[in-house]
């Protein structure tokens, strides 16, 4: 019989055409899906708005406002007349008001009152942007895992591919009497084992594009298909000259939103002690107004409504100045709490950047990983692929057993899927780097 060459029937493998799906989606893509779609961003979005509309308030604090009022009072039993007497007596009085005041002086609270919000909105859009980042990084990592897995279960169908030519090969030999049926049951067992290998993989496939599927908000998985990048010719690190945690750092500094979120908070709690030491200055307001009113009493003749009304008529115009004096500490202790907020505010700019530097760390260190890892199992592949060459001529040769191909066999199949993992890392710390220089999150 030909002997079967395992090279010829890899090939074949890596030949067979993949299922068709209904979309590929890119990592890009899937990032921008994310964006739109996603509840908690959606959130943020709605928490902008509600920092335009606070913003649009303390604006308009400095306009005038407008007021009518209008009442009617009914008096019955005795009461004092004109006369300096008391008699039982039944009067009605109609009182009609337009009021308007504007602040004048307010000791600066306004002002600072718009700058505080001014700023809370722009924090309050770096955080829309922080959680923007913060959903990229996940479908990122998610759409990771998904390439881990699928190259898992191709392994795993490789796999099967070469323990499925094995059994046919022994079956032959052994209707010709050239092997035995323990060699062939053993052969039937490996294959048995591949085959449940490649069914949890594929199960873990599965359950990866569910996870991704669910942060795109996707209401089902099925007919969903990620691209799968070109990692051939990824450089690493060691290409990149100066590019350190503290270069990185430098950078992220100037571009990450959670750093510009605090920094305006912090300058935000200038104003806030501001608007508290408001309260120790005096204000002035001005007002103005016009009134009339209508009024009756019984057992005395009175001019009819319309006349009361208008002869009744007046206006009024005043200014108020307000000047504190003793508000029991309210306002000293509130400028005390307004200054710890601002000590407090300092404090979480000071963790966000120290929880930022360590983000960059830590990917830094891992890209660095990757790429060592990447190259170890080039020469890995390398030494399994010449030791499973050799383990492949002796057991055609009959100088192997079957246990010792089926081990170099799947050392090389390791070793290979290994590989390719290594270059996804090395590819998605890569990416992380760039992004957290300010770059997009895309390979």
């Amino acid at each position: 019989m030909k002997k079967i060459s395992v090279f010829v029937l890899f090939a074949a493998i890596f030949s067979q055409p993949t299922s068709a799906q209904q979309k590929e989606w890119t990592l890009r893509e899937c990032c921008n899906y994310a964006v739109e779609h996603n509840i908690s961003i959606k959130q943020r979005e709605n928490a902008c708005r509600q920092q335009e509309l606070q913003l649009s308030t303390a604006k308009n604090s400095r306009l005038p406002d407008l007021n009518a009022s209008a009442s009617q009072n009914f008096s019955f039993g005795r009461g004092l007349t004109a006369a300096n007497t008391y008699s039982n007596t039944n009067t009605s009085s109609t009182s009609l008001q337009l009021g308007t005041s504007m602040p004048i002086f307010t000791g600066f609270r306004i002002p600072n009152q718009i700058k505080l919000n001014q700023l809370n909105l722009e924090a309050a859009t770096a955080d829309l942007e922080k959680a923007k980042n913060d959903i990229q990084m996940q479908v990122a990592q998610a759409y990771v895992q998904i390439l881990y897995d699928l190259e898992i279960a191709e392994v795993a169908q490789r796999q099967i591919g070469i323990d499925s030519a094995q059994v046919a090969r022994l079956q032959a030999f052994v209707d010709n009497g050239k092997a035995s049926e323990a060699e062939l049951s053993q052969q039937k067992a490996t294959l048995a084992n591949s085959r449940l290998v490649a069914t949890q993989a594929d199960n873990n496939t599965r359950l990866a594009i569910l996870s991704l599927t669910q942060l795109l908000e996707l209401p089902t998985p099925d007919g969903f298909a990620i691209v799968r990048p070109d990692i051939s010719g990824i450089t690493g690190l060691s290409g990149t000259s100066g590019l350190t945690p503290d270069a990185i750092y430098a950078e992220a500094l100037g571009v990450k939103p959670e750093i510009a979120a605090q920094q305006l908070r912090l300058k935000g709690t200038e104003h806030s002690i501001k608007i508290a030491q408001a309260a120790n200055l005096p204000s002035l307001s001005l007002s103005g107004g016009l009134g009339t009113n209508y009024y009756t009493t019984s057992g005395f003749k009175s001019d009819a409504f319309g006349t009361q009304i208008k002869n009744n008529f007046s206006q009024y115009i005043g200014l108020s100045l307000s000047v504190p004096i003793f508000n029991r500490f309210q306002t000293r202790n509130n400028i005390r709490n307004a200054r710890i907020e601002q000590e407090n505010q300092q404090l979480q700019l000071d963790n966000t950047k120290k929880t930022l530097y360590k983000e960059i760390q830590q990917v830094y260190y891992n890209a660095l990983n990757a790429q060592s890892k990447e190259q170890s199992s080039e020469e890995a592949l390398q030494s399994t692929k010449d030791a499973f060459q050799l383990m492949q001529a002796k057991y055609e040769n009959g100088k192997a057993t079957i246990t010792e191909f089926n081990e170099s066999k799947n050392n090389y199949l390791k070793s290979e899927s290994d590989l390719v993992q290594a270059r996804y890392e090395n590819l998605y710390q890569k990416a992380l780097i760039e992004f957290y220089r300010g770059h997009e999150l895309n390979f």
